[in-house]
């Protein structure tokens, strides 16, 4: 192919994953032309609401999608933690690359970190996840939503609607932005949502010479922690409704991972992990979703808003 096509969202971010895409594919093809295709999506124009109550991550891809579907692009960039755990027939994930830092980034102007703030402070988080982990460990603290770009989330921080925010440290790093960073929680206190801080490039199934083009920039530990991940997710009904992370790192081999559900005020909190073969990623994931079932996972799933 002469050309390739990369769909992505406007966003700052999002253009940072599909230039970055873009500058790796020149140089595996230096013949290629790479162009990309900015596109506005529903998940970035509805900003007023949680993204829970409008239909989920999956706004940010489906627009995406349509390119792909009707030609206009050849394949779309996506941040792992955005991707629905099914996609529509007639699309793979055909790479998943190498993970930045998973961490979630504590960012204030007043504080160093989460413990230090008092009694009542406001932090905002777009994400049931993290405000699970958040009231469940510092109940004394005020959680509000966040919405936006990361632009404008900090914007809003530093006009003072927030005593911290609570952002993703990998797109702060992609973004030069790492020095708002004050200190980062560790996977144990706030556990990642499945695929953070990994890119994930999506393509129409079945086009042979795109994902030849694409197979060297698959990373395999990554994609073998992420589908791990993306397997509990699956099994759980993971979603922006669903307060819950699971997080697989490889030690000697074995993949490791650590995940929880909580209902989103954090009164009922399941933890467990689970360890297994790296070649079978999805098996891990099935002994981890099954053993936060057999917790009484189902009763927190079954209790949250079908919003």
């Amino acid at each position: 192919m002469h050309i390739l096509t990369i769909a992505s969202r406007e966003s700052a971010l999002a253009m940072w994953q599909a230039e970055h895409i873009r500058d790796r594919l020149r140089v595996l093809h230096p013949a290629c032309t790479v162009n990309i295709l900015g596109m506005t999506t529903r998940g970035d124009q509805i900003l007023d609401v949680t993204l829970s109550k409008i239909g989920g991550k999956g706004l940010f891809v489906k627009e995406l999608e349509v390119a792909l579907e009707d030609g206009q692009a050849d394949l779309a960039v996506h941040s792992m933690k955005d991707v629905p755990m099914e996609l529509p027939p007639g699309f793979e994930l055909a790479v998943i690359g190498e993970r930045e830092d998973p961490r979630d980034a504590f960012v204030s102007n007043q504080y160093e970190r989460l413990s230090d703030l008092p009694p009542g402070s406001v932090v905002g988080t777009s994400s049931l996840r993290r405000e699970a982990q958040l009231r469940a460990r510092y109940p004394h603290l005020v959680v509000k939503p966040l919405r936006g770009n990361v632009g404008t989330r900090l914007k809003k921080l530093d006009e003072g609607q927030y005593a911290a925010i609570l952002l993703a440290a990998a797109g702060l790093k992609r973004l030069g932005l790492g020095d708002r960073i004050k200190s980062l929680l560790s996977v144990e206190d706030s556990i990642p949502a499945a695929g953070q801080g990994a890119l994930g490039i999506e393509i129409r199934s079945g086009n042979a010479t795109v994902a030849a083009m694409l197979v060297a920039l698959n990373h395999v530990e990554t994609a073998a922690c992420v589908r791990a991940e993306r397997q509990v997710s699956r099994v759980l009904g993971g979603s922006c409704q669903v307060p819950l992370g699971a997080y697989a790192v490889l030690q000697d081999g074995r993949l490791v991972m650590n995940g929880f559900v909580a209902h989103p005020d954090g009164s009922r909190f399941i933890q467990e992990r689970a360890e297994g073969d790296m070649q079978d990623p999805e098996a891990v994931g099935q002994q981890l979703a099954d053993k936060l079932l057999a917790l009484g996972a189902r009763a927190i799933l079954d209790a949250l808003p079908t919003a």
